[in-house]
C-alpha cells in the first residue's frame, strides 16, 4: 500500500483521479481516502492512511499541520514546488547506484533523471540501502559528493522534510568513488 501511496503521491495522482497542489505538493486527504477506495484495489481509511505516515522507515509522507492535507517529501516527477529548507550541507554528501551507471556519472555527473532533484545521503550507509533498489543483485557504487566545495562554488542544497538532501544536479568534477572500498562497491566495477 505504501508503494502505491507513493506512485500517487510522487507520479501518478490521476489514476485515482485527484490532483496534487502545485505549491506545496498537497493532497486532500478526504480525496485521496475515496479515490483509492473507488478506483484501486485497496481499502483505506484514514486510521490505516495515518500509519503508512507514522511507520514509512524513510519518512516518506506527511500531513499538514491540521491533517487535512498530505504529501510526498520528496521524489515528485511532476510538476511541484516543495518548500524545502535551504541549508549548508556537511562536507561530504553520498549517492549510492548501480555499477551499470557509473560511466555515464563519471561523464555527466549525477542528473535527476524523471524526478525534480539529485537526492544525496548523509552517510554510506543510507547511500548504500538507497544503492541496492538499482545495483540487485550486485553490490551498490556509493560516491562521495564534496558538497562542501560546491556550496564554496556557489551550489544551493535543500533537505527535505525527511532529511534527504537535494540539489538539481552533481557535476561530474564535485564526484569521488573509492575503488579500494570493497564494503561498499561493486567488485566488477
Amino acid at each position: 500500500m505504501s508503494r502505491f501511496l507513493s506512485k500517487i503521491l510522487r507520479h501518478q495522482p490521476g489514476i485515482i483521479g485527484i490532483e496534487i497542489e502545485r505549491v506545496g505538493a498537497w493532497a486532500n486527504v478526504n480525496e485521496l481516502i475515496e479515490g483509492i477506495n473507488s478506483r484501486s484495489r485497496y481499502h483505506i481509511d484514514r486510521a490505516i492512511l495515518e500509519t503508512i505516515v507514522a511507520t514509512d522507515s524513510k519518512g516518506r509522507y506527511s500531513f499538514n499541520e491540521n491533517g487535512t492535507k498530505i504529501r510526498a517529501n520528496q521524489g515528485h516527477s511532476i510538476d511541484v514546488v516543495l518548500d524545502m529548507e535551504k541549508r549548508t550541507p556537511p562536507e561530504f554528501l553520498y549517492h549510492g547506484t548501480a555499477g551499470k551507471f557509473l560511466e555515464s556519472i563519471m561523464e555527466k555527473g549525477l542528473l535527476p533523471g524523471n524526478r525534480q532533484f539529485v537526492h544525496l545521503s548523509p552517510d554510506e550507509a543510507t547511500a548504500k540501502t538507497v544503492g541496492y533498489r538499482h545495483s540487485k543483485p550486485d553490490a551498490p557504487i556509493i560516491l562521495k559528493i564534496h558538497a562542501g566545495k560546491m556550496v564554496r562554488d556557489g551550489y544551493e542544497f535543500m533537505i527535505s522534510d525527511n532529511g534527504v538532501w537535494q540539489i538539481k544536479k552533481v557535476p561530474p568534477q564535485y564526484l569521488e568513488m573509492d575503488i579500494n572500498r570493497k564494503d561498499v562497491c561493486n567488485e566488477k566495477v
